[in-house]
């Protein structure tokens, strides 16, 4: 479904409109028309937009304008240098994947779920009906399995929302521990035939995150070769096989919308390990977008790669 539409091989702009201090300058600078300019020439077909729904709506729902201009802008961009966009809601209010973001309660308040159907209204109106270019997100990163339950509803209902105004945009849905491949299974069919099921892959979590500060799965000082991490391609077709069958079922597709390892690895290391990923998303089909581009513990175009990326974006 996706790569009917050319998205099959992309890049997360992560750190721009999300995960951030929100700060003019962080907005007007971190990501510029040459960064889109570049991320075409490096024959990526389309980026993936994290943003924070903060940027976008009010707390009593209502749209921020100036918010909508930057996503006006980077459609424009993206049009520019004929890349598709995918625009992921990487927090809304009640919830986000970062524990340490002042958001709780989504999954048991209904005005929150209210606002978040709200917000993704806002965004079928404005971008739904761009169907060849743009692909709609509903949520970052569901963490916990007591939420799947109350996820899928939330799902079905939002769907309908989005459906009463754009009724064919693509819709990528995740699941729970944080989207992780083998909790795919657990989320219900698609409300419809324009629904793919999302996932990301970070494993195995001990060789891309080593070094990590920010998750209690990791001893910072702890160090891991590729050669010591057990990593093949038998591995990953294992880790997506709930995944691969659940998507086979209800006649859909995957997408992994985000994948990387983290600077403190070198970038041989690094290289091996998108090597494999690599040849089990083209052998199954899954179209994916590397995070990130640049700075966040994982970018793509910072120094660590600068002997390497050639070869690089051959696998991402």
């Amino acid at each position: 479904m996706l790569r009917s539409r050319g998205i099959i091989k992309g890049v997360n702009l992560g750190g721009w409109m999300s995960q951030c201090d929100y700060s003019q300058e962080r907005l007007d600078n971190f990501i510029k028309e040459s960064d889109i300019e570049k991320i075409a020439s490096w024959g990526f077909d389309h980026v993936r937009l994290p943003v924070d729904y903060n940027i976008l709506q009010n707390r009593d729902g209502s749209p921020i304008e100036s918010g909508y201009s930057r996503i006006d802008n980077v459609v424009e961009l993206c049009r520019k240098y004929d890349l598709k966009l995918i625009l992921d809601l990487h927090k809304t209010a009640g919830f986000s994947f970062d524990y340490g973001e002042e958001e709780s309660g989504f999954f048991d308040n209904e005005h929150y779920q209210e606002l978040f159907y709200q917000f993704w209204e806002e965004m079928a109106r404005r971008y739904g009906h761009d169907t060849d270019n743009i692909v709609l997100e509903l949520l970052n990163e569901v963490t916990d399995a007591e939420f799947i339950d109350k996820w899928n509803e939330i799902i079905r209902k939002c769907m309908a929302r989005i459906r009463a105004v754009a009724p064919d945009v693509i819709v990528l849905v995740g699941s729970y521990r944080n989207n992780s491949a083998d909790t795919v299974q657990f989320l219900e069919a698609p409300y419809d035939d324009k629904v793919v099921y999302n996932f990301h892959c970070y494993e195995p979590l001990k060789f891309t995150h080593q070094g990590a500060t920010w998750t209690p799965d990791i001893k910072p000082e702890e160090r891991m070769a590729f050669e010591d991490s057990v990593t093949s391609e038998e591995y990953f077709e294992e880790l997506f096989s709930t995944a691969i069958a659940k998507a086979k079922e209800h006649g859909t597709t995957l997408y992994c919308g985000e994948y990387g390892v983290i600077d403190v690895v070198g970038a041989e290391d690094s290289l091996k390990w998108f090597k494999v990923i690599n040849k089990v998303f083209e052998k199954y089909g899954i179209s994916r977008s590397v995070w990130t581009y640049k700075e966040m513990d994982f970018g793509i175009a910072d120094s660590k790669y600068d002997g390497t990326r050639e070869e690089l974006i051959k696998y991402l």
